[in-house]
């Protein structure tokens, strides 16, 4: 039986705030994998958050992408609404910070996504080369991957020495268009991927589905091909006596 690796989908966001340092911070331990998500301010400074607005994550109006990053640096992303107020000090980091704190941790790969908003409103070109600029430090330990076909396409043009395609549907033309893109990770909404499809598509990818929390589920799909699963509860995971056996260090 094949036992996949665990990601920790915006770090440890069941109970940390998505997408800040601490949260990436308490991923780790065990965690060969994190995620994270990339938004431009309006200065075309990447930072880590998955939203464009800011309500959800810092309770405050206002879009990351009509703002500089003076104004942004010292925003505070608690989730307070969810989390309470245990994380007064967790900002929004821009991209450069987590990928200092990544070189600390050098058994670490990092998934970098490019958010479509930012993309669109700043063109994939600037976009992608103002990331890769930024992950420069950890070539190796970072893949790019993004929802959006295009700036993958272009990602390899430029250099990205990794990259990844989330896939947002499973039918013909999106098997095509993987074939055809070769990435190294392919990315897929467990949901998405009809029950008459027994063993995932071989490629010269790795399969990465999420969101997964239940630890039987995701042995099953290791056992129909998945070498990752991506999960917003990766302590508990990890907890598991087979998904512990992938655990980094391990």
């Amino acid at each position: 039986m094949t036992i996949p690796q665990l990601v920790g989908h915006r770090g440890y966001p069941k109970y940390y705030p998505e997408n800040t340092l601490c949260g990436l911070e308490a991923a780790v331990p065990g965690a060969c994998f994190v995620e994270i998500d990339v938004q431009l301010t309006k200065d075309m400074v990447p930072v880590v958050i998955h939203d464009s607005e800011l309500r959800r994550t810092a309770g405050r109006r206002g879009s990351v992408m009509d703002m500089e990053y003076a104004a942004i640096k010292d925003v505070i992303a608690d989730e307070r609404e969810r989390l309470g107020k245990a994380f007064d000090h967790a900002h929004v980091p821009a991209l450069r910070e987590v990928a200092a704190w990544v070189e600390g941790h050098p058994a670490l790969r990092i998934f970098v996504e490019i958010k479509r908003a930012s993309l669109l409103r700043f063109g994939r070109t600037a976009v992608v080369e103002r990331v890769l600029q930024d992950l420069s430090p950890i070539t190796e330990q970072a893949v790019v991957i993004s929802f959006d076909y295009d700036a993958m396409r272009l990602a390899r043009a430029v250099g990205a020495s990794s990259l990844g395609w989330v896939m947002t549907a499973w039918d013909g033309a999106s098997i095509a268009a993987l074939q055809d893109l070769a990435p190294d990770y392919v990315f897929v909404d467990h949901t998405k991927i009809p029950a008459t499809v027994k063993t995932l598509p071989a490629g010269p990818w790795q399969w990465a589905l999420y969101d997964i929390i239940d630890p039987q589920a995701a042995l099953d799909w290791g056992r129909r091909g998945a070498a990752l699963i991506e999960t917003w509860a990766i302590g508990e995971m990890l907890a598991h006596p087979q998904l512990g056996q992938r655990a980094c260090g391990r």
